[in-house]
């Protein structure tokens, strides 16, 4: 075995990509000490994006002060890429609903406003190039209250432009647009959106009907959230010309990337694609002879566009085989069929999952498990890996 690329999500709630390339390295080199290693934490969009982004491009945190989806004052960070000009935000950071306890969680009343702090004092360092990671909202604002942050205002049937309006309650009172006060840079800018979903705006589909429950809306929070996000894409269709209702992934993190694609120079890409590209993951993948990826779960919907269907694609395009793990694995013959050379869960059968979810546990088990695989898979796969 010669070259052997670790590029894995993170486990969510026991261990980070970072340390799960750390723990699969170990295993590698029980079985192969001489082999080169490459260690690519990645994620689709969502929490981790921006660590890992940053990791792996050798770059740097930026904290700042913003205020939280209940508007109350945090700080945050950002990441700047190691090629010194490209800016990542994880809207999580500061509009995530980790943020938010959960007593407290209602879609009508929290806001994407500490977003928009945080590309605004990115803007104000001379930043024009923006990943922006939108997975994890607390939010289904449709993007009202980053855009307030950056400058823009709206009006609700009297003349008064300067009062904020926070959380998915005002949509159906917005009834105008202004943009003069949005900084002129922001044209310069170009914002690509890395995203797993691409649920419409609105409707059965949309960002309420789908999200807004996870978030702490109630049936009747949904139906008016629902309603004022037709309103808004109404008014925005009149404004500024664009149906946001006909883009798929408009209604992802409750509107905010409808938001993006409507008002600012920004494009709606797959999370894991914009970050495997971001890597240069196809020249990682020159002369491998295995990948190695992963999640905290690996079903069906891993299929969708989640961070290992995104490293099997790019890999099968170079004829590399790729493995998955996970905490915990099901429709495992769809996924083989899709192509994965092999899918395995780390832990034991039993194993109770107050247990499993330890980080010295995953850890152990993730090292056990690549090791074990190098020295018995079978035979055809030797042959293509060896």
């Amino acid at each position: 075995m010669r070259k052997i690329i670790i590029a894995s999500d993170s486990f969510k709630g026991s261990v980070s990509s970072l340390e799960v390339a750390d723990a699969c390295e170990k295993g590698i080199r029980q079985v192969f000490p001489n082999c080169e290693v490459v260690k690519l934490p990645i994620a689709d969009g969502g929490e981790g994006t921006m660590n890992a982004l940053v990791t792996a491009t050798q770059g740097q945190h930026v904290r700042c002060r913003v205020y939280d989806p209940l508007m109350r004052p945090i700080e945050a960070d950002y990441g700047i890429l190691g090629d010194g000009r490209t800016v990542v935000i994880e809207m999580a950071a500061a509009s995530g609903l980790p943020l938010v306890e959960p007593e407290f969680r209602n879609p009508m009343k929290t806001t994407t406003y500490g977003t928009g702090q945080l590309i605004r004092d990115a803007l104000e360092q001379g930043f024009r190039k923006f990943i922006i990671g939108i997975g994890g909202s607390a939010t289904n604002d449709a993007g009202i209250g980053m855009l307030q942050a950056l400058g823009m205002q709206f009006t609700t049937g009297i003349p008064v432009r300067n009062t904020l309006l926070h959380g998915g309650q005002a949509l159906r009172q917005i009834t105008g647009i202004y943009k003069s006060n949005m900084p002129a840079e922001l044209q310069d800018c170009r914002f690509t959106i890395a995203c797993d979903v691409d649920n419409p705006f609105s409707g059965p589909e949309g960002a309420a009907y789908v999200f807004a429950p996870q978030k702490g809306a109630d049936e009747e929070m949904v139906k008016q959230l629902d309603e004022g996000m037709k309103r808004f894409a109404r008014l925005i269709a009149q404004t500024e010309g664009v149906d946001i209702e006909a883009i798929p992934g408009a209604g992802a993190a409750g509107g905010l990337g409808g938001a993006f694609l409507a008002f600012l120079p920004a494009t709606l890409r797959s999370g894991i694609t914009t970050v495997l590209n971001a890597l240069h993951f196809d020249q990682h993948l020159q002369e491998a002879d295995l990948v190695v990826t992963g999640e905290g779960k690996l079903d069906a919907q891993t299929l969708r566009g989640k961070a290992p269907w995104g490293v099997l694609q790019a890999a099968q395009k170079l004829k590399v085989p790729v493995i998955a793990m996970a905490g915990i694995v099901e429709d495992k013959q769809v996924l083989l069929d899709a192509g994965f050379a092999g899918v395995y869960p780390i832990h034991e059968e039993g194993l109770p999952i107050e247990q499993a979810l330890k980080r010295e546990q995953t850890l152990h088990d993730i090292q056990y498990n690549i090791a074990w695989y190098l020295q018995h898979h079978p035979q055809k796969d030797q042959q293509a890996i060896s």
